[in-house]
Parts: C-alpha cells; sequence; structure tokens
C-alpha cells in the first residue's frame, strides 16, 4: 500500500522574523540540533511512510530538494507552486498527483514532533481509518489554556466542532471541560476520499486545480492558472464541513514552533541560547541581561529584534509592517 507523506513547506514564518526570512523560512533554519524543522519531519515519517511529495513554493524549492539529498531521499515528487494558494489547493495538487486509494499523511514542514513510538501508534491508526474512507486529523491533547491554536471539540474520534483560535478565558473553558484538542493542521486521507470531499464543497477549488496541474511542467505549476484558485484553507473547505470527519487524540509532544516563546520553551537551561529567564539568538557576541527577564534578543546581519516574550505573536504585526515599509529586510 502507498503511504505518502505529503510535506507542506510554502509558509513563511512571519513570527519568526529576524530569523525566519522569504528566501530561508523557519521550516529550513537548522538551529534543531543542527537540523532544520522539514529535515526532521522528512526523517520522523519515513517510519510510515513509503514516499514522499513536497509542495512548496517557487521561492524555496532548492532547500527543499537540498535536504532530501541530505537525508538520501531517493523516491520523492516535487511539486512547486508558482504563488500561494492555501492549503486546500495544496492538497488537491498532492492528490490530484498519485492514484485513488494513495494514503496521504499530510504535514506541515515547520513542527516539533517527539515520543515516535506514540506517534508512529497514532499514524497506524490514521492510516487504517483513511483506507475506510474517513477524513482523519489529529488533536492534540492540550497542556495549557493555549491562545495561539484552533480546538476541536470531541468524543472518543468523533468531532463534534471546530472552534477558531480562542481568547484566554475561552481557552481556559475548553481545558477545564476536558473533551478539546489543539488542531496540529496534520491531515490523514486517501486521495480519493479528499477529491471527492472537495468537489462537494468547494468544486471551483478544484476545478481550478486541475487546470493548473494539467498545464505544469516538470513539477512546476503556472502563475496565470494559478492565480485563478481561490484561496482557502484545507479547515475551511473540506474539514469543518464534511461528514467524513475523525480526529485522533494525541500526547506525543508537539509544537508548532511558530513564535519565539516556543523556541524560548525549545532551548534547555544552560544552551547558550537561554540566558537565565532570557533568549538570545543569531549572535555570535556575548549578551547579558541586567535587571530584564523574559526578552528576547535576535540578531541578523541586517536586524536585531528585541521583544517581551510575552508579545512573541506580535512579530507578525512587524512583518506585515515592514512589508508595505521596507520589503527588502524580509528576503
Amino acid at each position: 500500500m502507498k503511504v505518502v507523506n505529503v510535506v507542506l513547506s510554502g509558509g513563511v514564518g512571519s513570527r519568526l522574523w529576524p530569523l525566519s526570512r522569504k528566501s530561508r523560512p523557519k521550516q529550513y533554519l537548522p538551529i534543531f540540533g543542527g537540523q532544520s524543522l522539514f529535515e526532521k519531519t522528512v526523517i520522523r515519517n519515513s517510519e510510515i511512510c513509503n514516499q514522499v511529495m513536497v509542495v512548496g513554493g517557487v521561492d524555496n524549492y532548492q532547500l527543499s530538494r537540498d535536504i532530501l539529498k541530505k537525508t538520501a531521499t531517493t523516491d520523492y515528487i516535487e511539486l512547486v507552486e508558482a504563488a500561494p494558494r492555501n492549503t486546500a489547493a495544496a492538497i488537491a495538487f498532492a492528490a490530484l498527483s498519485l492514484p485513488e486509494d494513495a494514503i496521504m499523511l499530510v504535514t506541515p514542514s515547520d513542527h516539533l514532533i517527539g515520543d515516535q513510538e506514540k506517534y508512529n501508534a497514532d499514524l497506524s491508526q490514521a492510516v487504517a481509518l483513511a483506507k475506510n474512507g474517513d477524513l482523519v486529523t489529529f488533536g492534540l491533547i492540550p497542556s495549557k489554556p493555549e491562545t495561539g491554536f484552533g480546538y476541536i471539540e470531541h468524543e472518543g474520534n468523533n468531532v463534534l466542532g471546530f472552534r477558531e483560535k480562542p481568547a484566554l478565558e475561552q481557552a481556559k473553558a475548553y481545558l477545564s471541560q476536558g473533551n478539546f484538542l489543539w488542531n496540529s493542521g496534520m491531515f490523514c486521507f486517501a486521495a480519493g476520499t479528499y477529491l471527492r470531499e472537495l468537489q462537494k464543497y468547494e468544486p471551483e477549488v478544484l476545478k481550478t486545480s486541475k487546470a493548473a496541474m494539467k498545464n505544469a511542467k516538470e513539477g512546476f505549476l503556472p502563475l496565470d492558472l494559478s492565480m485563478e484558485i481561490p484561496s482557502i484553507s484545507v479547515d475551511y473547505a473540506v474539514m469543518e464541513r464534511s461528514d467524513k470527519i475523525k480526529v485522533i487524540p494525541s500526547n506525543f509532544s508537539w509544537s508548532d514552533m511558530g513564535s519565539f516563546e516556543a523556541l524560548f520553551e525549545y532551548y534547555p537551561i544552560g544552551s547558550n541560547e537561554r540566558v537565565g529567564e532570557n533568549l538570545v539568538l543569531g549572535t555570535g557576541k556575548h549578551v547579558e541581561f541586567i535587571g530584564m527577564e523574559d526578552v528576547v534578543l535576535v540578531e541578523t546581519d541586517d536586524a536585531i529584534l528585541v521583544l517581551n516574550r510575552k508579545n512573541a505573536q506580535d512579530v507578525k504585526k512587524v512583518y506585515e509592517r515592514l512589508e508595505k515599509e521596507n520589503p527588502s529586510l524580509l528576503n
């Protein structure tokens, strides 16, 4: 049976600027024990999957190739998007490239996951459900009232509802209720099942994705036809509307590594990056903090960022402002 790890690698990691840039987004930064999150994703999923497919952007496909070469991954398929059209289309490109009965494990390329045995057990369960025609998502058992993730209300493997990123009080209520999971953004389903559900709920996305795929050249999608594809996430397009959804409550360690707060939690006490309750990244200089805690200092060749860890989510606002005022700092 073909089980394909579809690695979505089109994100830019705006909340980790200035480390993360358009030319080298966060998933390609080799700051996790000398490995990147992309590399870790490919290695981790190779224990269950027998093929890799990378769906990524035209700006950084060479970075993916370099890592696949480093990991000696030879059996892979590459789809290069001319412009980002969100995850419903990215997954459609992958599904259209595979046999109908191929099982797709769709994973972002920028997550950090531990507890490999627990992870493999959950993947095996997901593959079994996918073979029966279900659209499977993974929900992480929450450890704190996190406001940066969406939530899934569930009863066993049955999904009762999806919830947007909540305010803090609502997140606390979810945690106390006990049947809410963090939405991991990972999915498992047969290629044919996904395409049929996409046809049911967002036929225009499927139609325009097919047209773009038909005119792709050596895996590179055309810009003009790509821009005709509606930009919508797989959550909105299919997962929150289909009656075929199942969730696997998971307790392997997981982080989307989406902020400097997450990086602070990753680096151990006593590491070069952790200076007391502060975080230092990107500089070879000695740094001292006096009378300051919960501070993040990031230095690159052309930028310095200093922030309170509590404001880690606000880095995205800086990124968005620089897109208008000084876009060269994002490259």
